[in-house]
């Protein structure tokens, strides 16, 4: 709402400074060629001083607003409606400053009275109804008190008949149903605004929420295809990854100190996943599954988690266990109405869990299947063959290759 407001205000700033030097343009084009322009007409001096005093004003109160919006603050509603008052009065106070020099029939039904409708235009940025609202009321009072003042001066003029009651009651009443209808609009643009607003706070804290469950990769396709995340068969490499002699290791511990060992050898995990374009699908205690390639593929995905793997074993100060195996499964919410969960599915999970457990066999810490070595390109710096191995609940040997 402030931010509105100070656009508001600037638009008027920018007017009023338009208003003006049309004024002086016009004067100049349509000056008496006897009189020297620069012996400026003192009713042209008084327009001059009035807009400018508006242009004045207006930039003191977008200041305003700009310290406001830099403390996160708003101004309290009675000064809004004081500077709705003050603002919404500037078009009388320049139609009393024109009827001391002209007619002011002529002056009521000339250009400077649509000035009322610009206000009641711009109070729209506001948002707010009532203020609209009041916006109208005040130009319907302007315009109708100036119009009941000056009706006595202005028999015999042209514009006389303009100035009856019938007119000028219509007119004002016109002015305060523009007020009306601009508060209409201004209450749609503020529940739209506000719509998209708690939108954005919903998604950022599905966001921050949800991120933290699972890959931020995973979060933002949820978020664009939405809760009914289609199944789709694509190919990935599912990465496993297990704490070497973690039971040892914890046996000793509290607790508390135990989640923070968890915390800080799987946070620093999650965040090479994460670099590597990777998901992390499910924190298993001791260790973890990930993927690289669903929901979004990269077309490196086996390179990415190649590299992660052995930065891994890099970073952490503790030895682990880190199985890669790669080919076709099938990805998406899998669950029921009330609750789904994001899962990859297919016996490559399967055979990359049992790459992992063999590290225990081999004495090492990255094992990679040939397909994973295959598609990983320009990886098999400290490649190992082991040749042909066969492992649990699959009759044909896989061959596996040791990186580390």
């Amino acid at each position: 709402m402030v931010l509105s407001e100070r656009l508001r205000t600037g638009i008027l700033a920018a007017l009023f400074a338009l208003i003006a030097a049309l004024v002086v343009l016009f004067t100049w084009a349509y000056r008496d060629s006897a009189m020297p322009f620069l012996r400026l007409p003192e009713t042209l001096h008084r327009i001059l001083m009035v807009m400018g005093g508006l242009i004045a004003y207006e930039l003191w109160v977008r200041a305003v607003l700009g310290y406001l919006l830099r403390r996160d603050s708003s101004p309290p509603p009675a000064i809004r409606y004081v500077n709705a008052l003050i603002e919404t009065s500037m078009p009388s106070m320049l139609v009393f400053v024109l009827s001391r020099e002209f007619d002011p029939a002529g002056v009521l039904q000339g250009p400077v009275v649509y000035l009322y409708a610009v206000f009641i235009i711009l109070s729209t940025l506001r948002l707010d109804f009532w203020l609209s609202t009041f916006t109208g009321l005040v130009a319907a009072g302007g315009y109708c008190a100036l119009s009941f003042h000056f009706a006595a001066q202005t028999e015999g003029s042209a514009y006389a008949r303009l100035l009856s009651p019938n007119f000028v009651l219509a007119k004002s009443i016109v002015l305060l149903l523009c007020g009306v209808v601009a508060g209409l609009v201004a209450l749609q643009l503020r529940r739209r605004i506000s719509r998209v607003f708690r939108a954005l706070q919903e998604r950022s804290r599905i966001v921050s929420a949800f991120g933290q469950q699972v890959s931020p990769a995973v979060v933002e396709e949820l978020l664009r295809q939405g809760p009914g995340l289609a199944s789709r068969k694509s190919f990935v490499c599912v990465m496993f990854m297990d704490i070497r002699d973690f039971t040892r290791q914890v046996e000793h511990r509290s607790p508390e100190e135990i989640v923070a060992f968890q915390n800080r050898v799987l946070g620093v995990a999650a965040e090479v996943i994460n670099r590597h374009h990777g998901m992390v699908n499910q924190f298993l205690g001791d260790g973890f599954m990930a993927t690289f390639g669903a929901p979004l593929a990269t077309g490196d995905d086996c390179r990415n988690a190649v590299a992660a793997a052995r930065e891994l074993v890099s970073r952490l100060d503790i030895r682990v266990g880190i199985g890669l195996h790669a080919g076709d499964v099938v990805s998406g919410n899998i669950g029921s109405e009330d609750r789904k969960q994001y899962s990859i599915t297919g016996n490559v999970v399967i055979l990359a869990s049992r790459i992992e457990q063999l590290n225990k066999e081999f004495g090492s810490q990255i094992l990679v299947s040939r397909e994973v070595l295959e598609r990983a390109g320009n990886q098999e710096a400290g490649a190992e063959p082991l040749g042909p191995v066969r492992v649990k609940g699959r009759d044909a040997p896989i061959e596996i290759i040791r990186l580390a």
